[in-house]
């Protein structure tokens, strides 16, 4: 289960890069920023965003004891978004050691 987890993550994660490099050689953000604000679904799109990052925030809390990973990991999370939690994932997902699976995923902390 772990290797599978190790592989589908890693898909989404060279994915999502993938996504977001082509589109950003593509289009500027902060170039269309007041277009994109304007349309109702990519407003939705943002509250949901940042959303999941509370989420997911919460878990890397409960996982990383120091406060500058905790501070980090927020700071990546707002910023890159599913590159960063798809790369958490992956970091506790080679953490684990061979005997070690899903319950030892979840809830054993670092550090």
């Amino acid at each position: 289960m772990i290797t599978a987890l190790k592989i589908i993550f890693s898909i989404i994660f060279l994915w999502v890069c993938y996504t977001v490099i082509t589109t950003s050689l593509q289009s500027n953000l902060f170039e269309q920023w007041d277009y994109l604000g304007s349309i109702p679904w990519m407003r939705a799109t943002l509250w949901d965003f940042y959303a999941n990052v509370s989420v997911i925030y919460l878990w890397v809390c409960y996982k990383e004891k120091g406060i500058a990973l905790k501070i980090v990991w927020l700071i990546l999370l707002v910023l890159l978004g599913s590159i960063a939690s798809t790369a958490f994932v992956l970091i506790q997902l080679f953490r684990l050691k061979p005997n070690e699976g899903l319950k030892e995923f979840f809830t054993s902390r670092n550090g």
